[in-house]
């Protein structure tokens, strides 16, 4: 079996971030990923990245905006690591290669985003993400002695020894259908989100909650779970995303009147609020009918108002998507936009060198909760989280590898999964199909787990996720093959998605007040009186069918305590 000092699971940024690191450390690296690395889902990061680089900006007021855009649930001392952190880390990537736009000056140019009290994002047109991949990866080249990439191999379980150690991970091979033990004395979780459990969703359909639901099954907490961050501006047609980009840029939303409603809600930073404030802005103006087409479930994002040149230059991937995607020249008229599920603020519940409750375990980016978001994540932060942490962890856990001999592992694992996979290849076609059950779960997460929330939606939307998890035990599949046999797939990340479903309704029910992304109805206002932590969510019991457990976990404060959020 192939072994290796650290192990990382997911090739988006956080992974290849952390197997440079470890490389760098002198760690032997395996890098697995269920495609190809620059189509990690990283690749749709548009914004671009923050950085406090302007010598009259400071990574304090950085961190202020930060703790403040996560409406004080954030841990204040990961918050400090990564925004001193930045403008190292923005250096480094020039220096590597990233071609970050620059001003007439020549200096790094910035761009506003919401919940910024200054120009820190730095960015390459509206694809930022994807130039950073590209990247890195080129930049994993260097290092083909020390890191094995095996591409298109698909994760089915941690492997633990008699200590309760991570010690590795089973995995098949897409391509082959071949089933194998990888054996490592760390491991990190780079798998990202959970939106495909969502319709519709900015995510792409890789993304079904792997890591989370594999460590959660292994024994670790998930943490601010009920954090689900929405989008304001996705394009009402298929929820593709609008980069806040557009706004950065000084793009207006309007409503069916034509006022720009956000004067209402933000009257001093506008379209340039924080996204959870935004998006319940436009949602509020169509709940309340001043939506715009057929269905008034819109609102318009005017771009007109950008000169053109600058859109030209600056935007040109959403003037694709708009042209392609809704026939709108975004140059000439306003686009319908409505808030669509984007990001999980929540995850795996580590430390700030990524160390989750499982020995040997780690985990950064998107699929962690190291807390640096907290209630809701400003924008341009995400890629940054990324790369702190997937760096952090990554020397952590090749630090720690150093010092330990390879653990030994028994294959009843990879006998257990090879077992389960031929069973789900078996099941008699008598009941539902994976892809109507995927559907379901994804429309009525939408439903009762959105912008606005109550007690009753919320407690509908956890019998149809428990519903779903009983079908889902003999949901058939038509593929019997072994070469690309995306059913197999489809069958388990359905199950990852079940258990990141149950863990968001659950602590979702759980939080009684209104903090950041989660806004509830019945319980409007933020109260810190009564809720002012963290919720986990674990296993309460051994199995995959084990219910949730929900615990509280202290915040971090360092140097801002709580106050009245405005914008």
């Amino acid at each position: 079996m192939p072994a290796h000092d650290v192990l990382i699971i997911g090739a988006g940024l956080a992974g290849q971030r952390a197997a440079l690191a470890a490389a760098d450390a002198g760690a032997t690296v395996a890098i697995l990923s269920k495609v190809h690395p620059v189509r990690s889902h990283s690749v749709a990061a548009a914004g671009g990245i923050n950085a406090a680089i302007n010598p009259e900006d400071d990574w304090r007021s950085h961190a202020f905006d930060t703790v403040k855009g996560s409406d004080y649930l954030g841990d204040q001392d990961a918050i400090e690591i990564m925004c001193s952190e930045a403008p190292g880390e923005i250096m480094h990537l020039e220096h590597i290669g990233v071609t970050f736009h620059r001003n007439d000056t020549g200096h790094l140019d910035l761009r506003a985003f919401g919940g910024a009290s200054m120009k820190r994002t730095a960015y390459v047109a509206d694809i930022t993400g994807q130039a950073i991949l590209h990247v890195l990866y080129e930049q994993l080249m260097k290092y083909s002695d020390r890191v094995d990439r095996y591409e298109e191999w698909f994760n089915t379980s941690l492997l633990k020894d008699d200590s309760g150690r991570c010690v590795g991970c089973v995995a098949r091979n897409i391509r082959t259908g071949e089933m194998r033990t990888f054996n490592a004395k760390s491991t990190i979780l780079a798998t990202g989100g959970v939106g495909q459990a969502f319709k519709p969703t900015t995510n792409g359909l890789i993304c079904t909650g792997d890591g989370m639901s594999l460590a959660y099954r292994a024994g670790a907490r998930l943490m601010d779970m009920e954090m689900i961050q929405y989008h304001p501006t996705t394009m009402t047609a298929n929820g593709f995303l609008i980069t806040e980009g557009a706004r950065g840029e000084g793009a207006h939303l309007l409503n069916a009147a034509g006022e720009r409603f956000m004067e209402k809600d933000a009257p001093n930073k506008m379209e340039l609020a924080s996204r959870d404030v935004v998006s319940r802005a436009e949602q509020r103006e169509i709940n309340e009918g001043r939506g715009t087409g057929p269905l008034k479930d819109s609102v318009l994002l005017d771009v007109t108002v950008v000169p053109k040149n600058r859109v030209l230059e600056a935007l040109r991937e959403i003037v694709n998507l708009g042209r392609d995607f809704a026939g709108i020249d975004i140059t000439k008229e306003p686009i319908p936009v409505r808030p669509g599920q984007h990001y999980t603020m929540g995850g795996v519940k580590t430390d700030v060198n990524g160390e989750t409750d499982v020995p040997g375990l780690y985990a950064a980016g998107e699929v962690a909760c190291v807390s640096v978001h907290g209630g809701n994540r400003l924008g341009a932060n995400s890629l940054l989280d990324t790369l702190i942490f997937g760096k952090r962890s990554g020397q952590h856990a090749a630090a720690v590898a150093g010092e330990m001999q390879m653990p030994k592992v028994s294959d009843a694992q990879l006998q257990d999964d090879t077992r389960h996979i031929k069973a789900i290849i078996d099941r008699p076609k008598t009941g539902r199909r994976i892809s109507e059950i995927k559907e379901e779960l994804g429309v009525s997460m939408n439903q009762y787990c959105a912008v606005f929330r109550d007690e009753e939606g919320m407690t509908k939307g956890k019998e149809i996720v428990s519903r779903l998890q009983e079908e889902a035990k003999t949901a058939y599949i038509d593929d019997a093959g072994t070469v690309f046999n995306q059913d197999v797939l489809g069958a388990l990340e359905l199950g990852f998605m079940l258990d990141c479903s149950e863990a968001i309704v659950t602590a979702a029910l759980e939080r009684k007040e209104s903090r950041g992304a989660h806004s509830r109805t019945d319980f409007t206002e933020r109260n810190d009186e009564d809720w002012l932590f963290h919720l986990t969510v674990s296993q309460d019991g051994e199995g995959a069918d084990a219910p949730a457990k929900l615990d509280k976990a202290p915040i971090t404060f360092t140097q801002w305590e709580p106050m009245e959020r405005t914008y």
